[in-house]
């Protein structure tokens, strides 16, 4: 199997780049910079066609789009949450992702029931609103409704789209007080990345393959 996993220098993104390697797995990770890792700035489009031009002819049998950035964590309501924050922010966690899936279709159309799995949050959900973090929870929830979009449309073609929480993870984004640990986290969603599959596309599910509230 081959995976490309965005965002592969850090937290989950890096953990599952190590576990799916370890299993023998063709994989390629993407960063910004690196030697392990293939180059993307994943708000740049010339970055992405460039990526694909590199990867032309190589089929992906599973895409894992994880870069994405939280910006916002100490934002006051009152004087908080700067026009220029949002924007960087749903370029990366939004825009990106459509960028990094829309310039590799080739490459998943290549292989034979190929699978997107989109990283979101469980602040992505809005059933769940404790407040703050204004920016990342809409960017979150925007790339939710992104990824159940591209499932309906990619259904004709057998490629799968996935969503998932990967859970609140003790690494950098998620701080130490968070509640799993990291390879915790990559081992539940690579079970559920495994078992993504059309009847399961277009789900909300968390690492440990619950379904997730809307």
């Amino acid at each position: 199997m081959t995976v490309l996993i965005t965002g592969a220098n850090r937290g989950i993104g890096h953990q599952l780049f190590k576990d799916y390697t370890q299993a023998g797995e063709k994989v390629f990770g993407t960063a910004r910079s690196g030697i392990d890792y293939m180059p993307l700035e994943i708000t740049d489009p010339q970055s992405h066609a460039a990526l694909a031009s590199h990867l032309a002819g190589e089929p992906i049998d599973l895409l894992v789009c994880n870069a994405g950035v939280y910006l916002d964590t100490d934002e006051s309501l009152d004087t908080g949450y700067p026009k220029d924050m949002w924007r960087q922010t749903f370029d990366v966690n939004v825009t990106g992702v459509f960028l990094t899936i829309q310039h590799l279709l080739p490459n998943l159309r290549a292989a034979k029931n190929a699978r997107i799995a989109i990283i979101s949050s469980q602040m992505a959900s809005h059933t769940r609103a404790p407040g703050g973090s204004y920016i990342y929870r809409a960017s979150k929830a925007a790339v939710l409704n992104l990824g159940r979009n591209l499932s309906t449309d990619l259904r004709p073609e057998g490629i799968a789209v996935g969503i998932y929480d990967p859970g609140w993870v003790r690494t950098d984004m998620g701080t130490q007080s968070a509640e799993i640990d990291v390879t915790v986290s990559s081992r539940g969603l690579i079970a559920q990345f495994e078992a993504l599959n059309m009847a399961t596309s277009g789900k909300f599910l968390t690492w440990d393959g619950r379904d997730h509230p809307y």
